[in-house]
């Protein structure tokens, strides 16, 4: 199965700028990156970040394509052999900011039955796929799960749906710092406690605070 890990490096994480400044968001993507390219990596696969500009990492290649992320991925599965045995003829899609993303979680995506998967996030976005039909291709505008799921009955694909928190958990709003205190295992949630965030607790919500 090919993984392909869309990353943009322009401006990353804008809706934590005020929490994080910008080169901290940037610092931030990266730690997240990172850690998705790990879980993908531990679960067998070799990814390929897909990123808006270069970026340098250990453990994947880098293809940059600056164009907007339903174009770029779509690119992909526009140029991508079917019939490839060494693919599997499938293309996976994992979102770069999953920070709880496991091993685990990456090899419930790969083994779902379907000719297309959706791991979907909260809110009604779609945070991985894995495509196993010639003819499908995504729309990540507006509530792309629901988008998705009817772009492949139009194509006539079988969908399967993961429901898996750690790969709902996409991290974009200050609030979603405390899922990867709380939750995370790698290099992210290093990453905010190394930076002076921790939990606060508040009649019975959880969010984080900052040391100053």
């Amino acid at each position: 199965m090919r993984v392909v890990v869309p990353y943009d490096g322009h401006d990353p994480k804008s809706r934590l700028a005020g929490r994080l400044d910008e080169s901290e968001r940037r610092a931030f993507s990266r730690a997240m990156l990172r850690d998705v390219l790990d879980a993908v990596e531990r679960a067998g696969h070799d990814p390929t970040v897909l990123a808006t500009e270069a970026v340098s990492v250990s453990n994947a290649d880098v293809v940059v394509d600056d164009r907007p992320l339903t174009a770029a991925v779509n690119g992909v599965l526009d140029g991508f052999e079917w019939s490839d045995a060494a693919d599997d003829g499938e293309v996976a899609v994992v979102m770069a900011d999953l920070a709880l993303a496991t091993p685990d979680a990456i090899r419930r995506l790969a083994d779902a039955e379907g000719d297309v998967v959706v791991a979907p996030g909260r809110g009604g976005g779609t945070n991985a796929l894995v495509v196993r039909h010639p003819s499908f291709r995504v729309d990540y505008h507006g509530a792309s799960y629901r988008d998705h799921r009817r772009i492949a009955e139009e194509v006539g694909a079988s969908v399967g749906v993961v429901d898996s928190m750690r790969l709902a958990t996409d991290v974009d709003e200050p609030s979603d710092l405390a899922e990867v205190l709380l939750h995370g295992r790698g290099e992210s949630r290093r990453w905010l406690v190394d930076a002076g965030f921790e939990l606060a607790v508040s009649e019975g919500r959880v969010g984080v605070t900052r040391e100053s």
